[in-house]
Parts: C-alpha cells; structure tokens; sequence
C-alpha cells in the first residue's frame, strides 16, 4: 500500500495502521513516563551515582565533605537521585566566549 496514494478500498488497512502506530507511540510514552517517575523517586546508592556521573566514589565522598554535591544520608549510607545529580551536572556548565561576551556587553550598557 502506497502511503501517498491511498484507494477507498485501502482507507481501512490504512486505518489500522494508524491506530497500531499510534498504539506504539502510546506505550513509548508511558514507558518514559515511568522511568522518568522511578529516576524521581528511587534513590540510588554510591556505586550507581559514581557510574552515572562518571567520578570515583573517592571522588564523590570528597564533594559529599565539601557539600558540593546533592546527597542524602541514612545511618552510615549515602543517596542519590538521579533526577538531582543530573541537574548537578548541568549547572556546572562552563560559558562560552560568546555569552560571557555578551553578558559583558549587557552590563556595561546597563550601567551605562
């Protein structure tokens, strides 16, 4: 069947079709939806956050000691969520010539 040319008699595979796709889209959509609820609430240990960040747990113990980075601590166990280490990560983007430039020239016609 020819997608661009669909005939009156085509018109219920094609049907179908759409509505098996649309399925599919569907259950893409809620798997991602329930990872992304599980990386919200499901807390992960030292070993799990020392691969996803990509850092020695030696590494990671300093920066829990220097409070730079987000954790949680139960008796003697650290935590993690995935969702905050990521928003971690982001935050330590470094700025490009171009916007520190251009923050450069907003302050000085701000001040102006």
């Amino acid at each position: 069947m020819d997608i661009n040319n669909i005939s009156f008699e085509d018109l219920p595979k094609a049907v179908a079709y759409l509505a098996k796709e649309i399925a599919e889209i569907k259950l893409l959509i809620q798997n991602v939806q329930v990872y992304e609820s599980k990386a919200k609430s499901n807390p992960i240990g030292i070993e799990e956050a020392s691969r996803m960040i990509g850092k020695a747990k030696s590494t990671i113990y300093a920066l829990v000691r220097q409070r730079k980075i987000p954790c949680y601590k139960y008796g003697k166990k650290l935590y993690f969520f995935e969702e905050e280490l990521l928003e971690w990560i982001s935050k330590g983007k470094k700025k490009t010539v171009q916007e520190i430039e251009s923050e450069a020239l907003k302050y000085n016609h701000k001040n102006r």
